[in-house]
């Protein structure tokens, strides 16, 4: 069963060496990342991001009973266990299932993971275009026909990444 956890920043080993020592090695931990390329003095940067921030995913059988939850409160580099995890089991799984369809062989989340829809504003996220709002006409495969200001172009669907505004 999949859980949420919150951890501290920076404590993720301590926690996984906690987790070692009351689970086993039999636990699975997800954490979704993305990488973002932003522009520091002419050059561009790649920051590794977590999606969720401090929040991660874990896996183990043993979490269906709440006694095993209550054991694991007060572990080292763990905040909290985010509550109601039994009951969203199915929409865990489909969030974990479509991360792992995104990502490219280096383990990070290499497309956008939002449903692009017609004359919706974004905001670039990535690229020389970081923070710049824009409008998508067209959607092609791999293609977007996007407007900016007065100025219409076309960017590659995997370059660059957007949120919306």
């Amino acid at each position: 069963m999949w859980t949420i956890l919150k951890v501290e920043k920076n404590c993720l080993y301590t926690l996984k060496r906690e987790l070692n020592k009351k689970l086993g090695n039999d636990y699975v931990i997800y954490s979704p990342k993305l990488i973002v390329q932003t522009y520091k003095n002419n050059k561009i940067i790649n920051k590794k991001i977590n999606l969720l921030g401090d929040y991660i995913f874990c896996f183990h059988k043993s979490f269906e009973k709440n006694s095993t939850v209550v054991q694991l409160k007060f572990l080292k580099g763990l905040k909290y266990f985010l509550g109601g995890f039994i009951n969203a089991q199915s929409e865990i799984e489909k969030f974990i299932r479509k991360c792992k369809e995104l990502e490219n062989e280096d383990g990070f989340i290499a497309e956008n993971i939002f449903n692009i829809d017609k004359n919706s504003d974004y905001k670039f996220v990535s690229g020389p275009f970081t923070g710049k709002l824009f409008q998508i006409i067209n959607i092609q495969q791999n293609k977007i026909k996007i407007l900016m200001g007065d100025l219409k172009t076309t960017i590659k669907r995997n370059k660059f990444l957007f949120n919306p505004a």
